[in-house]
């Protein structure tokens, strides 16, 4: 190109020139702003995009599925003119929905049962003409699960209605979950009601009392004591029964035991109806809620006052008994469940050789021994210690009459009597028997010396006690009779025995009415002697003597002989 041309043209209208610069220069603004705003479109177009899939994989994510009616826009000129239906894909893995997303509403129905079916169209028909929320639960018919059905309206800023939604949750897990609780909750109620009945039918009064002594529970019984108040307000107000002195009759004794942590218990008299009963009230600590700081007890009243009663009898019978104890000649002594001397006689003080003023100042079971040791009264033992700890035991271990001998170092024997006393302890009961004791052995040598006299005679002889038993038999007579030593040894009757010489004796006649005619003979005969025929045997001369004892005794003599 020519530029002389070109200057020439510009000299010849340079205003044209201008006017074509700026509208070059125009255009290629609004070129660059028309550029420039497409692009900020499509930066907004792609984040309007990368919001909508954050939307809906929200959705997708929730723990819900949801079956929408979504219905075109009304504010604008929407091309979508009908209804739209949409099921998530979290609806379709609850409900296990073949067509997955494509699943049509009554494709959803088909998992519940009929009239469950009747009743989500209701719902949703109100949801759809009048936008009515709704939420109720239903059980699918296909599998044993629980699902909650929620119908809410989706409106837009500007009052467009975007959808109408159904949100499904599957609470099977919570349903099952409330449904164990409430029958573990009535079955609690059950066993509440059970345990309550107990109480309070129960014959005495029974309270719980808190950390702080306060009773916060009782039964009907313990509310008998104070009719003024009905069992809430004893509760409530934490009201005691009040004793004899004004007080409260345990909450004492609650703080005593709430600190030893022990079994409590105390005699308290209550006024019933203007009439003093005589009762026993208990406290028994324990670790409330499982909380070694936090203790309560549980508190009961027993009516005691027949047994009260009975006490006092058996107090005022046991001293009328001692009483006429202290009057015998045996020695008596009462030790208490202490192991203390709690009664003794005035024989037993001159047994022991003790001044009475000893006694008096009650001494204990161990000091006595002591005592009567240092007297040489004790029978000799090598062990002394392990003597008396052996005496201590007995307060223990005897449960009935216990008898048994104490020889002495000064000669005399003792028999001590051991026996349980009914309020404690044991009773004690000692005999000098060393008279009598003298006096067996001296008879018994007696009695030795005049068997061994009978035991050698020459003639047979028997003895009879007065019970009519054989007591006494000598060799002469097995050898005379021919007799059996065992069976003699058994102490046989007067009738046994002569059925054992039935064989020397029988002849034609009845052997029972011979036996009745010889033991007629031998008991009424008044010659003091009779003669005995035997078979082919000599006959007996029979000398029978009465003894003061009331025993017989028979003696055989050989009658040929004699003569």
């Amino acid at each position: 190109m020519d530029t002389e041309l070109l200057q020439n043209m510009y000299d010849a209208a340079p205003e044209l020139w201008y006017g074509i610069g700026a509208l070059i220069v125009l255009l290629a603004g609004s070129c660059f702003v028309l550029m420039f705003s497409l692009l900020r479109m499509r930066q907004k177009n792609y984040f309007l995009r990368r919001d909508r899939e954050r939307y809906a994989e929200t959705l997708y994510a929730s723990h819900d599925g949801y079956f929408a009616f979504i219905y075109p826009d009304e504010k604008v000129n929407d091309p979508r003119r009908t209804i739209t239906e949409r099921c998530s894909r979290r609806l379709a893995v609850i409900l296990g929905l073949e067509k997955g997303v494509q699943s049509t509403f009554e494709d959803v129905l088909k998992h519940f049962y009929k009239d469950d079916v009747k009743k989500i169209y209701k719902y949703v028909g109100l949801l759809k003409e009048e936008g009515v929320a709704f939420e109720d639960y239903f059980l699918l018919k296909t599998a044993n699960r629980y699902i909650r059905l929620e119908g809410v309206r989706i409106n837009g800023a500007d009052g467009n209605i975007y959808c109408d939604m159904i949100w499904f949750r599957d609470v099977s897990f919570a349903t099952n979950r409330i449904k164990s609780l409430e029958e573990a909750k009535n079955a609690g109620e059950k066993k509440l009601l059970v345990l309550q009945d107990l109480l309070d039918n129960l014959p005495f009064a029974v309270w719980l009392r808190d950390h702080q002594l306060n009773i916060v529970y009782c039964n009907k019984k313990f509310a008998e004591f104070i009719p003024e108040k009905n069992k809430d307000e004893i509760m409530a107000e934490h009201i005691e029964i009040v004793g004899t002195n004004g007080e409260s009759i345990s909450k004492t004794l609650a703080a005593r035991v709430h600190n030893t942590n022990r079994l409590g218990k105390t005699s308290v008299g209550v006024v019933i109806k203007g009439q003093r009963i005589a009762m026993e009230a208990f406290e028994v600590p324990f670790y409330a809620e499982q909380n070694l700081e936090k203790t309560y007890s549980a508190g009961c009243l027993i009516n005691i006052n027949e047994l009260d009663q009975l006490r006092r009898n058996l107090k005022r019978h046991q001293d009328a008994q001692l009483e006429i104890l202290g009057t015998l000649g045996t020695a008596f002594a009462v030790f208490d469940q202490n192991m203390t001397l709690n009664f003794y006689n005035q024989s037993f003080t001159k047994l022991w050789q003790l001044d009475a003023s000893l006694l008096d100042d009650k001494p204990g079971y161990t000091a006595f021994l002591d005592m009567i040791r240092e007297k040489r009264l004790l029978p000799e033992v090598p062990d002394y210690k392990a003597f008396r700890q052996n005496e201590l035991k007995a307060f223990t271990q005897i449960i009935g009459p216990v008898n048994d001998l104490m020889h002495l170092p000064n000669g005399k024997t003792l028999r001590r009597m051991r026996a349980p006393y009914p309020m404690g302890g044991i009773v004690f009961a000692y005999e000098d028997i060393s008279d009598r004791l003298a006096a067996t052995s001296a008879y018994n040598a007696l009695m030795s010396v005049q068997n061994e006299i009978l035991s050698g005679l020459f003639d047979a002889v028997l003895i009879f006690g007065a019970n009519g038993r054989l007591i006494f038999f000598n060799d002469a007579y097995v050898r005379l009779w021919n007799a059996d030593k065992n069976f003699l040894a058994g102490e046989p009757s007067f009738d046994e025995v002569l059925d054992s010489q039935s064989r020397f004796l029988a002849q034609d006649e009845d052997w029972e009415t011979l036996k009745k005619g010889i033991r007629d003979n031998i008991l009424d005969m008044t010659s003091k002697t009779m003669i005995m025929q035997r078979l082919h045997a000599e006959n007996l001369k029979l000398g029978v003597t009465h003894l003061s004892d009331g025993s017989l005794m028979i003696v055989f003599h050989q009658a040929d002989q004699e003569s």
